[in-house]
């Protein structure tokens, strides 16, 4: 139903980390055939086609023991504002260094420099706006998918106080259930009140430097 259905395609297709090869030889078609629709070249793929696509996303991240669908089974579950806060998602096959994931997101670590060997299983991507003041504080423990050793990064940041606020209150209402890494993305200067609940709740705290949010989450899905 979308009005440019190729690039829906290729969303959910770059979500679930997977190439073009990979899905077409899932679908049983050439590569270039995939190609040709999430590009546009060819007319809108029928309600068939849209089907055999899906299912293979399906089989594929099956094979690879869920990683994608055990992430959006959680926010599946949760309102519609949260679904609309939640830009990304996703878990790791294989675990991740605070060190390596900041690098791989070109991320200065301002807080907890103790904790770069503490590894990471996947990460959240939140419209750091949307999530303070629309999505109800029921709804904060699904941001955490399949596991809470997991980088929650805060888009539309100014200074970061909001974000470390609401990571203060999740831990309140959640039993003391907090993310492995927090970052910021857009923050100029991060707020001193931000910093301070960072140093005493021992969580580890970082700035990307990519400006770009489409770039920044190209380089999340890129980690391998």
């Amino acid at each position: 139903m979308s009005d440019n259905p190729g690039a829906e395609m290729r969303k959910w297709r770059e979500k679930f980390s997977l190439t073009q090869v990979e899905v077409a030889t899932q679908m049983g078609v050439s590569a270039s055939v995939l190609s040709d629709y999430e590009s546009g070249r060819r007319k809108s793929p029928g309600s068939r086609f849209v089907a055999r696509f899906v299912k293979s996303l399906i089989m594929k991240d099956i094979e690879r023991g869920g990683i994608v669908l055990s992430g959006l089974r959680r926010i599946l579950l949760g309102s519609d504002l949260l679904r609309e806060a939640v830009l990304d998602m996703r878990e790791f096959s294989i675990p991740l260094s605070i060190a390596r994931f900041c690098e791989a997101i070109e991320a200065d670590l301002i807080v907890g420099a103790a904790f770069i060997s503490t590894p990471i299983l996947g990460y959240t991507v939140v419209d750091s706006i949307k999530l303070v003041l629309d999505v109800p504080s029921y709804d904060y423990i699904k941001l955490y998918g399949a596991t809470t050793q997991r980088a929650a990064i805060f888009t539309k940041v100014a200074y970061g106080r909001s974000p470390m606020v609401a990571v203060k209150s999740m831990q309140a209402g959640m039993g003391g259930l907090r993310p492995a890494l927090v970052v910021l993305h857009g923050a100029r200067k991060v707020d001193e009140l931000g910093l301070e609940i960072a140093k005493r709740e021992n969580i580890p705290l970082a700035v990307t430097r990519i400006e770009d949010l489409n770039e920044l989450i190209s380089r999340l899905r890129a980690i391998k």
